[in-house]
C-alpha cells in the first residue's frame, strides 16, 4: 500500500486557492492523510529548483498555481526531467481563456486575493456606516475615516453609504440645538470632519416634501423657516468650534459631494 503522500503547494501568491483545491481532492480518499507543505510567493526559477529538489528527495507531488508562463513552463520541464508528478491548476484554464477571448492575461500574481480584500473592505465599511449612522454610538467617531456633521435632511446617511462603497468608514452626527453633540466629536482631528451646509430655503422645501410623504402637515415646526435658521446657526457654531471643512450641499448631488470629500482626503494624504 502506498504511504500517505507529501504534496507541495507552490504559488506565486499566498497559495490558499491551490491548497483548498488539493484538500478537496484529498478528502475524496477516505483515510488518506496527505502531508501538505505550502511554498508561497515563488516567482523565479531559483525557487522552482529548490522545490523540485525537495519533492525528488521525498518522492512528493507538486501542485502549483503560477501565472507567469516562463516560470510555469520551467516547473513543468524540470518536473518531467526528474520524473516528479506535477499538476498545473491554473495554466490550462488561462490558456483556454486566452484562446477563446483573444486577449492576453495580466500575468500578475495575487489578483484574486487583492479582489477579495477589496470586497471585504467594502462590506466592512458598509456595515460600519449602518452601525454608526445618525450618531447612534459616539465611539464610532474615533474609529471612522470620515465624520459627517449636519442638521436633519442634509443627505448624511446616503452620503455615508456612498462613501462606504468606496471603502471608507463613515460615521455621521446630526446636530439639534436642544441636544449637545457627543464630546468625542471635539477630540477628533478637524481634517477628519466635514460639515454639510444647506440654504434655509432648500432645506425648507426638502423638509416639507418629507412631511407630505409621511402623510403629515407641512406646516410643522420641523419645516418652519425660522426653526431651520436656528438649526443652521447652531450648526455653524459647532463646526466653527471643531474647525472642520464646510461643504455647501444646497445644489449638489450625493455623488458630487462625495467626490469633493474623497478629493480633499487624497490631497491631504499626498502632501
Amino acid at each position: 500500500m502506498v504511504k500517505d503522500p507529501i504534496i507541495y503547494i507552490v504559488s506565486d501568491s499566498v497559495g490558499e486557492t491551490a491548497e483548498l483545491v488539493t484538500k478537496a481532492a484529498v478528502s475524496q480518499f477516505n483515510g488518506l492523510h496527505a502531508v501538505i507543505k505550502r511554498f508561497p510567493y515563488v516567482e523565479d526559477i531559483s525557487n522552482i529548483d529548490e522545490v523540485i529538489d525537495l519533492a525528488k528527495s521525498e518522492k512528493g507531488i507538486i501542485v502549483y498555481t503560477l501565472v507567469k508562463p516562463e516560470v510555469r513552463n520551467y516547473m513543468k520541464k524540470r518536473a518531467e526531467k526528474e520524473a516528479i508528478a506535477v499538476f498545473d491548476l491554473i495554466g490550462p484554464l488561462m490558456e483556454q481563456l486566452e484562446s477563446m477571448l483573444g486577449r492576453s492575461p495580466l500575468q500578475e500574481p495575487g489578483l484574486v486575493r487583492k479582489l477579495d480584500e477589496e470586497y471585504f473592505k467594502k462590506v466592512d465599511a458598509i456595515e460600519f456606516a449602518v452601525k454608526y449612522d445618525d450618531g447612534r454610538d459616539p465611539r464610532g467617531l474615533l474609529k471612522a475615516d470620515i465624520v459627517l456633521i449636519g442638521v436633519s435632511r442634509t443627505s448624511k446617511t446616503p452620503l455615508s453609504q456612498y462613501l462606504a462603497h468606496k471603502r471608507l468608514k463613515v460615521a455621521n452626527v446630526p446636530l439639534v440645538p436642544e441636544v449637545d453633540p457627543p464630546e468625542e466629536l471635539f477630540s477628533l482631528p478637524p481634517e477628519k470632519c466635514f460639515g454639510l451646509k444647506i440654504s434655509p430655503e432648500k432645506l425648507n422645501y426638502i423638509r416639507k416634501e418629507r412631511l407630505i410623504s409621511l402623510g403629515l402637515s407641512d406646516d410643522a415646526s420641523y419645516a418652519d423657516v425660522e426653526r431651520i435658521k436656528e438649526e443652521i446657526e447652531y450648526f455653524e457654531k459647532i463646526t466653527g468650534r471643531i474647525g472642520c471643512e464646510i461643504i455647501d450641499v444646497t445644489n449638489k448631488a450625493v455623488e458630487e459631494t462625495a467626490n469633493i470629500i474623497m478629493s480633499k482626503c487624497r490631497n491631504r494624504t499626498s502632501t
